[in-house]
Formats: structure tokens, sequence, C-alpha cells
């Protein structure tokens, strides 16, 4: 009744006031008389005239910027991802698309439709939002510098950070000296182009480095200390440079540019005395409480934009104002998560593309096209390198540093990347670059910090070394060591309970290594081991009531798999242990095996086609990372499908063909370390008369009577199945069975699947 009642009610005012409506327009018609109303022609069609329409849309300003979005988006991404694959950073892959759409390939071939794309009076409203894109990013570059390290580890740090500027800042003075007729652009004072060419020849990338140390596991080493520690006092200092150098080319002479410099002193100790204190007690009232409420993110938000508008408004640039209000953020980890995470997704993603692309619009490669112009470049690009690398790597080795490590530490202080565009572009913006020189510095950023991993790998190879993943206690000779690789902390104690079922017994000649990985983009140096500490601790909580030591590995990482697979390799790990990722199937018997359907697209599935090795993986039972995983490690695998494994007290294993005979030894081990009670399901049409099968079931049957128990396939049903604490199948048994849609499989509780 009450639905009748509310369906007639609907249809009343609906109707009702629908034709009100009408009425009122229909006698409005009748105003029009005499005001010489101009109807569309009616010699256009009505197609026309729409299509009329929505053309002026599509060249609408707002139209037109969120269709720019939409490509320098999808682009970047696609080049950052295929860049990540060959072991480089991100954002090579990012400047690389911004060039691309630039004219010196977009523009260059298809020149119509990059006009099309990006009209030059667009172009004003792409800088605009590319600079709010780097407003928030250098607020983020400020809240992951850890100045606790500056002052607890700064005094060897300090020499080797300043003579990494220094000696490049002299060397690109030097340059300046020998180019500054033919590239500086008319008007420029030397000053200010040997300044500018002095400062970009010094910056480093400090995120970039952060993000290859941890990438490469050293981040926890002596050295990984020392250079994260050279690169946030290198950014420090940097910057500070930087202002002055703004200030002096704004106000043309050194002398005058003195009361901009006084205003920027003035500006810093408010900023410290005055600012910091204030947001230390916001911070400090807030910092236990659950959420931070709208209101206190508005007062920090807030605080930067007047920072930057302060600072560009004295004339040393809006982005040392946002970089700054980062370094005095309450040093409370969780206050800087909240704000890293509502900021640096939307900066990261969205905004820096807009950077990167309105920097290959001012970046033209055609411009050197004469053989002389190269040589430049190369001589740009030698001595960044001389000057960066080889001064780090000098002063690094006078402080009592070995020659590996200086070297080492001189290759990271060398990568520039993004920081190096920023630092150009200002240089562009005030006209002390020439559209020559700024394309010869754009390559020399890349080429700098293309060169950066293999530089280091180059290195390792010279002295011999590897960079520190594997723990010493791993390293040591045991008989069995296992490797369990988690994502989450459920995960985590699920593979340590089954690792801790397979050498219960044998602790003294095990060892079991729980590992964690990260994406790199998504770790932050300057919380680094908290973040650390709080991943492993349910584990170690875990492993304290099984009585099972464990040894830990956690590393950031741009390509999980491969790292997954390379781990086990080099710490010669003898069974490696993961949990299974999401399917990739929806609504399949799988999904409901698995009790989830979503579906993921991963790249390189995209790639595997077109490389021909899809049909490996034709209707894998897999979702993509575990394919990935199975496919690159050679080191013997369990895929755990966990439905909250506790115990590992009563155990099915499938013994279906010849192939699974080597389950019959983790049955073995599960009997021997944990007793547990293993029932073997044995199909004798493919198992009949076999040697090995027969012998191996007769020994466990021997030593384990009351342990084991042999079945055929038919006496399988649910029941037998649901007892069970842990089913056991290999990898080609599993895929069969899902294929085939095996019943029974709908109702067993948890799986391990192992690939020899």
């Amino acid at each position: 009744m009450r639905n009748l009642k509310n369906t007639l009610f609907y249809l009343v005012i609906t109707g009702g006031f629908t034709a009100l409506m009408y009425w009122i327009v229909e006698q409005g018609k009748l105003l029009e008389v005499g005001r010489k109303i101009i109807s569309p022609s009616s010699s256009d069609s009505q197609w026309a005239q729409f299509l009329s329409s929505l053309f002026h849309n599509l060249k609408h300003p707002l139209a037109l910027l969120l269709f720019q979005i939409i490509t320098i988006v999808l682009i970047a991404r696609i080049f950052g991802w295929i860049f990540r694959k060959i072991g480089q950073p991100t954002v090579i892959g990012e400047i690389i698309a911004g060039i691309v759409l630039g004219p010196s390939l977009f523009g260059l071939y298809f020149p119509d439709f990059k006009e099309a794309l990006f009209p030059v009076d667009s172009l004003g409203n792409l800088q605009l939002l590319s600079q709010v894109g780097l407003i928030l990013f250098m607020f983020v570059i400020g809240m992951e510098l850890d100045l606790k390290v500056l002052k607890n580890k700064a005094n060897d740090a300090v020499v080797i950070s300043h003579a990494s500027i220094v000696i490049p800042f002299a060397m690109g003075i030097g340059l300046s000296y020998f180019i500054y007729h033919q590239f500086a652009p008319a008007g420029v004072e030397f000053l200010s182009f040997g300044l500018f060419m002095g400062i970009a020849m010094s910056i480093t990338a400090f995120p970039v480095l952060a993000r290859i140390v941890q990438e490469r596991g050293i981040h926890k080493t002596r050295l990984g200390t020392i250079v994260i520690t050279c690169a946030a006092a290198d950014d420090i200092t940097a910057w500070c440079i930087l202002a002055v150098v703004i200030a002096i080319v704004k106000a043309g002479s050194f002398v005058s540019s003195l009361y901009v410099i006084g205003l920027a002193i003035l500006y810093v100790l408010l900023m410290l005395f005055v600012v910091k204190p204030f947001l230390k007690r916001v911070g400090d009232l807030y910092a236990k409480k659950d959420n931070i409420k709208k209101p206190v993110v508005a007062i920090f938000l807030l605080t930067l934009i007047v920072s930057a508008y302060l600072t560009e408004v004295i004339g040393i640039h809006a982005l040392f104002g946002a970089f700054m209000m980062g370094s005095i953020m309450p040093d409370i980890s969780r206050f800087r998560n909240v704000f890293i995470e509502k900021v640096e997704d939307v900066s990261v993603i969205l905004l820096l593309p807009l950077f990167f692309v309105f920097t290959g619009l001012r970046t033209e490669i055609g411009l050197i096209n004469e053989p002389y112009l190269w040589k430049v470049t190369g001589c740009i690009i030698a001595v960044a390198v001389a000057g960066k690398f080889f001064g780090s790597a000098l002063a690094a080795k006078f402080v009592g540093q070995n020659w590996r490590d200086s070297l080492t530490i001189g290759a990271l202080m060398n990568t520039r990347g993004l920081m190096e565009l920023v630092v150009l572009n200002i240089g562009y913006e005030l006209g002390v670059l020439s559209p020559k020189i700024f394309t010869m510095m754009v390559i020399m950023a890349l080429v700098t910090t293309f060169m950066t991993g293999p530089a280091l790998d180059i290195i390792n190879f010279i002295f011999k070394t590897k960079d520190v993943i594997i723990p010493s206690e791993v390293k040591k000779n045991s008989e069995f060591k296992i490797l369990i690789s988690f994502g989450n902390n459920e995960k985590g104690k699920s593979l340590l309970r089954l690792a801790n079922s397979l050498v219960k017994k044998q602790a003294e000649t095990a060892n079991v290594t729980a590992m964690h990985l990260s994406n790199s983009d998504e770790m932050h140096s300057y919380n680094l081991s908290e973040y650390e500490t709080e991943v492993f601790e349910p584990i170690f909580k875990e492993s304290k009531k099984l009585n099972q030591e464990i040894t830990t590995i956690f590393k950031a990482t741009g390509d999980m798999e491969s790292d997954i697979a390379d781990i086990a390799a080099e710490g010669k790990y003898d069974f490696v242990l993961v949990g299974l990722g999401k399917s990739i199937f929806e609504g399949t018997l799988l999904g409901k095996v698995l009790g989830f359907t979503s579906r993921i697209i991963n790249p390189d599935r995209l790639l595997d086609k077109f490389k021909g090795k899809e049909g490996l993986f034709e209707n894998s039972p897999f979702d993509d990372r575990t394919r990935l995983i199975i496919s690159k490690t050679k080191t013997p695998l369990g895929i755990l499908i966990d439905k909250d494994l506790h115990r590992v007290d009563k155990v099915f294993v499938g013994v279906y063909t010849i192939g699974d005979v080597f389950l019959i030894d983790y049955a073995q081990k599960l009997i021997f370390n944990n007793d547990s009670h293993v029932t073997i399901l044995e199909n004798h049409k493919q198992t009949k008369n076999n040697f090995i099968i027969e012998n191996a079931l007769n020994a466990l049957e021997q030593k384990h009577p009351s342990n084991i128990k042999v079945i055929n396939p038919e006496k399988i049903s649910k029941p037998v199945l649901s007892e069970q604490d842990l089913v056991i199948f290999s990898l080609e048994t599993w895929k069969k069975l899902v294929d085939d849609e095996v019943t029974w499989l709908t109702d067993i509780p948890s799986v391990l699947i192992i690939k020899p």
C-alpha cells in the first residue's frame, strides 16, 4: 500500500509540474512578439546545427585542457611503465613522453595534429596547472627530507655534498665562459648566464636518488645512509643557492639583489621561528587523533599557498616557498603521511606530467641540427659528469670512503632527473637560457639520470660486489632454506605457519626468511625504518608464538616479480612461498574457489601477447602477478590460496600423475616436523606399477603408519576435503583440475600449489 501511495505521489508531482512548465513556456513565446528574436537559419539542417555546436564545444578552452590532460597522463604512464621495465626511473619515461609530444617528434611529423592538440593560446593554461603541480610536488619533496639524519650524520655528508655542489658549479661557470657569445640570449649578462649554468650543473634529484637507493636494497647500509644524507644536504643547499641566483638575475646585479636576499632571509626566519612552532603545536594537538579534520588540513594547505606566494612576490620563486613549507612540517610521521597521501597522487600522476609535456614543447631536438652542436652537447654532458660524478667521488674518497663506495656516491649524486628540469624551466622563463642551450641541457639531464643504473652495475662488476640484499644469516649453509614473500600481515602469518610446519624440528639446520617488497613509488625515505618496523611487527609476534626464528628482508622495488625470483636465486633458497593475488577470471569456478571475482588488467599480459608468450599461460588459473612470479622463478615455488590457515594438522596431497611424485617429499617433511596426518590421493590410472611412487608410498607407510592414509579418486568426497586444514597439488595438476571444473574444488580449505 505504501509503495502505491509513493508511486501516485511521484506521478502527480512530476506530471503536474512538467505540465505547468510546458504551459509557462508556451505563454512565454507570446512575449517574444516585436523583440526581433534571431533563430538558427532554417536552411541549416538539424544535423549541421548539431555538428557546429559539437565542434564549438571541442574548441572550448576547458574541453581542450581536459583532452590535453587525458592525452598527457596516458602517454606519460605508458612511457613511464616502459622505462621502468628496462630498469630506469619512471621519471625518465615521463620526460621523454613530454619530448615526444612536443615539436621534436609529434610536431615534426604531425604538425597539424600537434597544433590542434597544443595550440599556442592554450599553453598558458597548461603552464599554470603544471606550476601548481610543481608547487605541490616541491611541498612533498620538502616533507620527504629527514632532517634528523642531517643532524646526526652530517659530518662527512656535508663535506661530500658541498664539494658536489661547488665543483660542478665552478665547472658550469667555466663552461659558460666558452659558450656565452654563441648560445646566451641577447641582452643577458654573463653573470646571470654563468650562475644558471652553474646551478644547473650542480643539482641532484633527491627523490630519484632515494628510490634508486631503496630499490637497490642499500638504504639500511652505511653507504645508503651517507648517500641519502648527502642528497638531503645537497637539496637544501642547492635550493638556497638557486633562490639567491634567481634574486641576482631578477635584480640585474649582485648589489641590487641584496634587498631581495634580505627579504628572503626575513622570510626564512619567519618560517623557522614563527610558522614552524605554530605548525608543531597544531601537529602535537592532533597527532594521536584518528582523523585529521578538514579545518586542520586547510590551515596547512593555506600556509603552503601563502609561503609559495610570499617567495614569488619577494622574487625567489614560488617553488622555494613550497619546498620550505614541506621541510618545516611537524616531525610526526603520521602527520606527514596524511599530507603526502592527499597531495602526492594529484601532483605526481595528474599535474607533473603536464610539466614534462610543457618542458617537451620547449625542447626542440631539431635545433641541434649540426655536428658542431652535438659536440657542444657532448661537452656539456662531459662537464656535468666530471663535476658531479667525479667531484662527489673524490670528496668521498678524501673523507675516508673506499673507492667502491666513493664511486657509488658519485654515480648516485650525478642523478639529476626532475629537479634539473625545474631549474632549466626557471632559467628559460627568466630569459637566461636560449632554446638551443635549453634543449642541450634537457638532453644532459636525461643522459645523467639514465646512466645512474648502468654506472652502479659497472662499479659492482669492477669491484666484484653486489648490492646488499641477502642477510648474512641466510648465506650460512643450511639444509633447507625457505623464503616467504608476503604483501599483507594476515597472508604473511599464514605463510609463516606453513613454513614452520615444514621445518619445526630442524631449527638448527633450517632457515626461514620473511620478505616484504613494497612499490618504490609509494615509499618515502623519511619514514622507511618506521614503516619496516610496522610491517614486520605482526610477523615477529607470530614467530614468537611458533618459537620460529626468522630473518627478514625489506625492499622497495619497481619490479616485484623479478625481485622475488632474483632474491630466491641469489640466496640459494630451497623453497619459496607466496600468497595468491586476485584472480583475473570473473564468475568462473576458480573465482568461487578463491572467494573473489575481480578482474585485473596488467600491461605485462599485453607484452607477452606481442612476444608470443601468451600461449604459455592461456587459461592460466592465476592472477597476472602470480603468473609472472611462476614464469620468472626457477626455485621450487609454493603458491598458497589462504583461507585463514591456522593449523597444518590434516593435509590432503593429490598424486595424480607420475610428475607429482615430488609432493611425497613435502608430505614427509610435514609428518616428520609437524606430526601432520596426511591423506594421499593416488590416481592408479596414471601411477599404477610406477616403481618410484610405490617405493615412496611404502616407505612412508612403514615409517609413519598412523600418520598416512592412501585413497583412490573414487573415495574422494566433499566431506573428506572439508575436514582438511590444507590441500596440496602440483602446478600442472591444479591447472588441469580447474580447467576440467572439478566440482569438489569449491569446498576445499586452504590450497598449496607447488611448482618443482
